[in-house]
């Protein structure tokens, strides 16, 4: 079950945003004015509280990137 805070999509809310083809893993929590980029996965259990670039996976209490893609921009 997904849970936000805020009422929708207007600047300020603090909700995450969430690109295509990105995997969740179980259990994981994303919390504040995050960006979840295209194709990045997840890990099971994990805190994000950093945007995630697009193609990269993360992991871990707070989460940490663990492997890009080959060809992923890490800014």
């Amino acid at each position: 079950m997904a849970q936000h805070g805020g009422g929708g999509d207007a600047p300020g809310e603090c909700v995450p945003r969430i690109g295509n083809d990105v995997l969740l893993g179980c259990g994981c929590v994303l919390l504040g004015d995050i960006e979840i980029g295209d194709g990045a996965v997840i890990g099971a259990n994990a805190v994000v509280t950093r945007s995630v670039p697009a193609g990269c996976t993360v992991a871990g209490v707070p989460a940490k990137i663990v492997r890009c893609r080959e060809g992923a921009s890490v800014g």
